[in-house]
């Protein structure tokens, strides 16, 4: 009895023990996971903390680069101006109606007639109101005639369109050729009017001047005559203290409100701007009786050059 006794003593004792290690062993295993959970809680927020800072440092960089290009995009802008503020020069085709003088036309352009005067370059005068014939004037409009008259040409712009005067300023363009750089280089204008620059054609007008200018061709060929305000001369012909008969002429035509000497060079209706100015020299040279500038033409009605305004 006794023996059995101590047999189920030890017997409780060990189930005793068993019970004790394993609540041991579970304490430790609960303790174990508890720590690993806070440890691997820690390194999913640190993750996580870490993913988010990267992403921010991208969005960052993202709007940086962003930024950097509307930046250079600003630079470019300003660096390269639109083409419109550079391209304001543009053409348009007119019919010559008739020729005024060296610089200075009428066209007939979208249906309207309007007087072109030429960009950056001036000729002698040949119907200044209050001025006489200047040399080489006469030769300008006959060039301008010779190289114009009834041509098809295109009006280029550049700058503003219409002078004070209600002018077009243009260059004039005629088979191909400048006519404003041809008169250059003959010799029958100076470069001039220089208003508004830059101008798209100035250098090649300066380098035509320099080249009539150093041959001495037509207004260069006179010392003196070309001045920075325009055209100087004085005719010093002088016999026995009176001016010649040409200049008395010329003064009387003036006195009359003539634009020309009626017993001076052949005219023809382009020298005229109105059909009145061209009656009043008809008349005081002699018409209708006498036409010696044969400005009546064929009709012999007595009224000259009637298309004229």
């Amino acid at each position: 009895m006794k023996k059995r006794w101590e047999q189920v003593s030890r017997s409780c004792s060990n189930t005793t023990w068993k019970k004790v290690r394993i609540n041991q062993f579970n304490r430790k295993l609960a303790l174990l996971v508890f720590i690993a959970s806070i440890i691997l809680t820690a390194c999913t927020a640190e993750s996580g903390g870490s993913n988010q800072a990267e992403q921010e440092n991208d969005q960052k960089a993202e709007e940086s680069t962003e930024n950097n290009k509307d930046k250079n995009a600003g630079v470019t802008k300003k660096e390269k101006p639109s083409s419109q503020s550079n391209e304001a020069v543009h053409a348009e085709s007119a019919q010559v109606a008739r020729v005024v003088d060296g610089d200075t036309i009428k066209v007939t352009v979208n249906g309207k007639e309007e007087t072109v005067r030429m960009l950056l370059v001036d000729t002698p005068e040949t119907k200044h109101p209050s001025k006489p014939v200047q040399p080489f004037g006469p030769e300008a409009s006959s060039f301008a005639k010779n190289k114009l008259s009834g041509k098809q040409v295109e009006l280029e712009y550049d700058g503003p369109k219409y002078d004070k005067y209600e002018r077009l300023l243009a260059y004039v363009w005629v088979d191909g050729k400048m006519f404003n750089q041809l008169l250059l280089e003959e010799g029958l204008a100076r470069l001039a009017y220089v208003y508004d620059p830059p101008y798209t054609h100035f250098k090649e007008y300066m380098k035509a001047q320099n080249r009539a200018k150093t041959a001495e061709m037509g207004i260069w060929s006179k010392d003196g005559y070309v001045r920075d305000e325009g055209f100087y001369y004085q005719n010093k012909s002088v016999s026995n203290g009176s001016s010649s008969s040409s200049e008395k002429n010329t003064a009387d035509s003036a006195c009359s409100g003539l634009l020309y000497d009626p017993n001076g060079p052949d005219r023809d209706c382009s020298d005229f701007d109105t059909q009145q100015q061209a009656q009043d020299f008809f008349e005081a040279a002699g018409g209708p009786a006498n036409d010696p500038h044969r400005l009546d033409g064929n009709d012999n009605d007595g009224k000259v050059c009637e298309t004229l305004p």
